[in-house]
């Protein structure tokens, strides 16, 4: 991926502090990531996302409805390797334009079912501040207003709502911008994570 593509999600970040490239991933790796977590649903290894870190738990699951599955560098699938070398392509560009000093990351499989939402939170834990920027690809074809699951980013009493379209990535500070996802009526796929420094 060339540094003109990051710049596009950089640049949108620096104008309203949301950063938004509609066309981020290309249709194979986007598709690829889409049969990732078919399988991975086919296989039963999601599991409800929870609340919190270890250290402050919601076991109540009020929040949110989600089921995830981490992506890991050592796991033997091309598409999820192509997506961790872009998202590390993107820290080195980030890192050497904004001085940002990130130098770890994470990132999860989220599949919204359904009848499912994650109401408004901000994505850094109260008793950890790793976490600076928040990353989210969406996963999605053919996604229409009614389908619900919109992104709504909550900014200066405004609200700005993303629709979760495949290839489309959103960046945002993890520790300002507050944001939910709303009830989803139809089956919603997306790689979400955080860019850390530890």
């Amino acid at each position: 991926m060339n540094d003109i593509q990051f710049d596009t999600l950089i640049d949108s970040y620096l104008t309203n502090k949301v950063g938004i490239d509609k066309a981020f991933l290309s249709e194979k790796l986007s598709k690829g990531l889409q049969q990732n977590i078919i399988q991975l649903e086919l296989d039963k290894t999601m599991t409800h996302a929870g609340i919190g870190n270890a250290k402050l738990k919601d076991s109540n699951q009020k929040m949110r409805g989600d089921k995830i599955a981490w992506l890991d560098k050592t796991n033997n699938n091309a598409f999820e390797q192509e997506f961790l070398a872009i998202a590390e392509e993107f820290i080195t560009h980030l890192n050497n334009t904004c001085y940002t000093g990130i130098n770890s990351y994470e990132f999860h499989y989220a599949v919204y079912e359904k009848g499912s939402f994650y109401k408004k939170h901000k994505d850094q834990f109260k008793t950890d501040n790793n976490r600076k920027f928040s990353f989210i690809n969406y996963l999605n074809d053919d996604w229409l207003e009614a389908d619900g699951g919109q992104l709504c980013l909550y900014q200066n009493d405004e609200i700005e709502k993303i629709q979760p379209h495949a290839k489309t990535a959103v960046f945002f500070k993890s520790d300002e911008m507050e944001h939910e996802v709303m009830l989803c009526n139809r089956s919603r796929m997306s790689i979400s994570g955080w860019l850390k420094r530890i």
